[in-house]
């Protein structure tokens, strides 16, 4: 992982784990899911340079959606639902400003 991608990852991770009293074992979960989805974010972004900033909130929303669903499997039902209060009061995620 580049250093920038490492950063956001972490920062990512701390809030989660704090927030959600992750496991280390959720912890690497949701390490491995956190950089596979900024992986591919970065790539979108390589891909689509001049891309409108609406198309980029719209494209995290969808990694998001996909991520709560690897969550979904290791996550308890008390965990799941303040992962989905913290997902749904993000403005930033992966670092990536997601207000329009």
């Amino acid at each position: 992982m580049s250093p920038k991608t490492t950063e956001a990852v972490a920062t990512e991770l701390k809030r989660f784990a704090q927030e959600l009293k992750l496991t280390d074992s959720q912890k690497e979960q949701l390490k491995t899911y956190l950089a596979e989805v900024h992986a591919k974010v970065q790539d979108f972004l390589q891909k689509n340079p001049s891309i409108a900033k609406g198309a980029l909130v719209e494209k995290v929303r969808t990694l998001r959606g996909s991520m709560r669903e690897q969550v979904v499997k290791f996550l308890t039902p008390e965990q799941l639902a303040k992962w989905d209060a913290e997902v749904a009061k993000a403005k930033e995620f992966l670092g990536h400003s997601l207000s329009q």
